[in-house]
């Protein structure tokens, strides 16, 4: 069944998946950015990381919405060019 205004659909989308540390970083920042955002198993993601991604690397994921991706990118990008800076 196809939805009556495909332009207006909302869908989750994932722009970065990594530790409860990284993931909780990267949602305040696009909190800050006026981006919403949610994090996606950030408990079973801590205290069991092998159960929600396969060898446990990148357990935690930041959602958005489709709407807001483009504004996400830019921070996510910014935020992704500081950690590997360091």
């Amino acid at each position: 069944m196809k939805p009556k205004h495909p332009d207006r659909e909302i869908l989750p989308i994932e722009v970065f998946a990594g530790t409860n540390l990284q993931a909780s970083m990267l949602k305040s920042m696009l909190d800050d950015a006026g981006v919403y955002s949610f994090l996606k198993d950030p408990i079973t993601g801590t205290l069991t990381p092998w159960q929600t991604d396969s060898g446990g690397v990148g357990a935690v994921k930041v959602i958005v919405a489709n709407r807001d991706l483009d504004d996400a990118r830019e921070v996510v990008d910014k935020f992704v060019k500081n950690m590997q800076a360091n």
